[in-house]
């Protein structure tokens, strides 16, 4: 049973994973063009969907691992894949592979990372309610 429970922490994971690489499969001239704000949501995309990746791992990867280990893996995975998914985009075409993209991507999933320990549960931070303003 425990392993089939550690399989299904990964489903998460994958199922981003199989979002990304949809989205990086499509061709340059099917991307839309969002005019003066299309570097702005593209980053946005890839920030976000690398948040979401980060958080996936960290859900998958087992309880055991120290903070800074589970931190450190999950960077890894994510910029791993990150660097696949450019490879694979070097494939499609229109599109070409960008570190900056990979930056950007190490970015989502860091910052993820942080506001889940900043605000998680078994934090020290507190929310704000309106009777402490």
């Amino acid at each position: 049973m425990a392993v089939f429970n550690a399989v299904l922490r990964w489903l998460p994971a994958i199922a981003v994973m199989a979002v990304i690489f949809m989205f990086s499969s499509i061709p340059s001239d099917e991307v839309p063009n969002f005019g003066f704000f299309d570097s702005v949501v593209k980053n946005g995309g890839h920030f976000l969907g690398y948040a979401l990746l980060g958080l996936a791992y960290n859900y998958a990867l087992p309880r055991r691992l120290s903070q800074k280990a589970n931190i450190v893996l999950v960077i890894v995975l994510a910029l791993l894949y990150a660097l696949s998914d450019e490879f694979h985009q070097s494939f499609v075409p229109g599109r070409s592979p960008s570190w900056s993209d990979i930056a950007v991507d190490g970015l989502g999933a860091s910052t993820a990372l942080f506001v889940r320990g900043r605000y998680s549960p078994n934090s020290n931070s507190k929310p704000i309610s309106p009777s402490d303003s």
